[in-house]
C-alpha cells in the first residue's frame, strides 16, 4: 500500500476508487478502498487446518472471479491486474471471458530487464494510485505513467501485458 499512498487522496479521488478499484485479500476476498478491515498477515497459499478446504484458493473458490468480472462487465471495461501473481491466482484467470491488462515493472540487469518483487510491488501501488488520480477509464491511457523513472516500454509490451521499465 506503500505505493498507492491512499491516505492523501481527496474527496473526488475516494469517490472514483471505490467505484473502480478492488483489492484482493486472502482474509477478506474482494475489498473497495473504503471497506473497514482488521490488519493481519496472511498468505494466499498457506493451508487452511479445519473447514474441509486445503488453502485460501480453495476457500474463495469461484467467489472472487465472479465478484470482480461481474463488476468489469458491467462497466463494459477491461480488467486491469495489478495484484502479485500469487495473489491473482485466486481470480482464476484462465477462466475469466473479459480482457485482462497486467502492467509489468522491470529493472535494467546488464542487457536485459527483470522483475525485482520488492520495487514491482510499489510500482503497482504506484499505477493504482496514478489510475484514481487521473481518472483513467482505458488501459491505453496507463502508457503515460512516469513514476519512480519508469516508462512504457513499447517493444517489450504486448495487447495485455504494459511493460514499464527502468535503469
Amino acid at each position: 500500500y506503500e505505493g498507492l499512498s491512499a491516505e492523501d487522496f481527496n474527496a473526488a479521488d475516494c469517490t472514483f476508487a471505490q467505484k473502480h478499484l478492488r483489492i484482493l485479500s486472502g482474509l477478506y476476498g474482494v475489498l473497495r478502498p473504503l471497506d473497514r478491515m482488521q490488519p493481519y498477515r496472511l498468505e494466499m497459499g498457506c493451508r487452511l487446518a479445519s473447514g474441509g478446504f486445503k488453502n485460501l484458493y480453495d476457500f474463495w473458490g469461484d467467489r472472487v472471479r465472479e465478484n470482480l468480472t461481474i463488476a468489469a462487465a458491467r462497466k463494459k471495461q477491461p480488467l486491469v491486474n495489478l495484484a502479485s501473481g500469487e495473489y491473482f491466482k485466486v481470480v482464476q484467470p484462465t477462466q475469466i471471458e473479459l480482457r485482462v491488462i497486467t502492467p509489468s515493472f522491470k529493472e535494467k540487469k546488464g542487457k536485459s530487464y527483470k522483475v525485482v518483487s520488492f520495487f514491482a510491488k510499489k510500482a503497482r501501488g504506484q499505477m493504482a494510485r496514478y489510475i484514481v488520480q487521473h481518472r483513467l477509464e482505458e488501459p491505453e491511457e496507463m502508457q503515460t505513467f512516469r513514476e519512480d523513472g519508469y516508462r512504457f516500454n513499447g517493444s517489450l509490451s504486448s495487447e495485455n501485458e504494459l511493460v514499464f521499465t527502468r535503469g
